[in-house]
């Protein structure tokens, strides 16, 4: 005759609370009391309690004794709102690409010049909390489509905008300007060829090798002329001449500073001092 398979077997289990004796199957594991209905495990065929959770009651304090001092309150975390700093990059990382300065914004509504990071496509002013846009603009065919950003904006030499206006950063101009532009920055012209628009700038830059002639006046801080330029420009600050320009027109600014063999022909209106920085 051959043994009783385990799973048929069975053994006899006590209970470890009333002692009770009740026959279990032997791969039992856990079980119920049939006596005083308390559950139990069963190891090794032994009846073993299962663990109790336990209440610690405090020591009771003396009369004599002073009261414990409460734990001092954390002060809150303090919230942050507007552009926080990002969080460090790693070496290599900042080896290898190296981050670039923040950019300079300029609100459209209130202003107010404020920084940005780099990389950031909007930003929000700090003063009035208007919205300003920061994406660049790269233009390579005919676009009459108006632009406010306070990012970049450039117009190749195929590339032609006109009817609109345009309000920017920087802005270099390689194709054909005819609108109306207002930036915060430099204003570059690489092209030749007449500018009927209205033009307003921080920096006016007529590179070597460009031929222009402004139908209208051209109003700038600063300007730097290294090509052949015909029309007026009204400046807070200076116009420098660099070697071997011309400057056919009216200049109106605080000073005209010529270079080697550069030549201005018209009139000239010295307004004062530059402002101080």
């Amino acid at each position: 005759m051959t043994d009783e398979p385990p799973r048929h077997r069975r053994i006899q289990v006590d209970c470890p609370e009333c002692g009770h004796q009740q026959a279990e199957p032997a791969l039992v594991v856990s079980t119920q009391c049939r006596a005083c209905r308390v559950n139990f495990q069963v190891r090794d065929g032994k009846g073993v309690s299962r663990f109790k959770a336990a209440a610690r009651i405090a020591k009771p304090r003396k009369e004599s004794e002073p009261e414990p001092a409460p734990e001092p309150a954390k002060p809150p975390v303090p919230v942050r709102f507007g552009p926080q700093e990002p969080p460090p990059r790693p070496l290599l990382l900042r080896l290898l690409r190296p981050s670039k300065p923040p950019r300079e914004v300029v609100c459209f509504g209130c202003g107010h010049e404020f920084k940005a990071i780099a990389s950031a496509q909007s930003s929000q002013c700090p003063k009035c909390g208007g919205y300003v846009s920061l994406i660049d603009h790269d233009i390579s065919g005919n676009s009459n489509a108006r632009i406010q950003t306070r990012g970049n904006v450039v117009i190749r030499k195929a590339g032609s905008i006109s009817g609109v206006t345009v309000r920017c950063h920087h802005i270099t101009v390689l194709g054909k300007l005819a609108a109306d532009v207002d930036c915060s920055g430099d204003l570059v012209i690489r092209s030749s060829g007449k500018i009927n628009a209205t033009l307003r700038c921080r920096h006016l830059c007529v590179e070597k090798g460009a031929r222009v002639e402004f139908l209208h006046p051209v109003t700038a801080d600063t300007a730097t002329i290294q090509g052949h330029v015909r029309g007026q420009i009204f400046c807070t600050g200076t116009v420098t001449l660099q070697k071997r320009s011309r400057l056919h027109g009216l200049v109106r600014a605080a000073g005209l500073v010529t270079k080697s063999r550069a030549k201005h022909t018209g009139t000239l209106e010295i307004t004062g001092p530059p402002p101080s920085p």
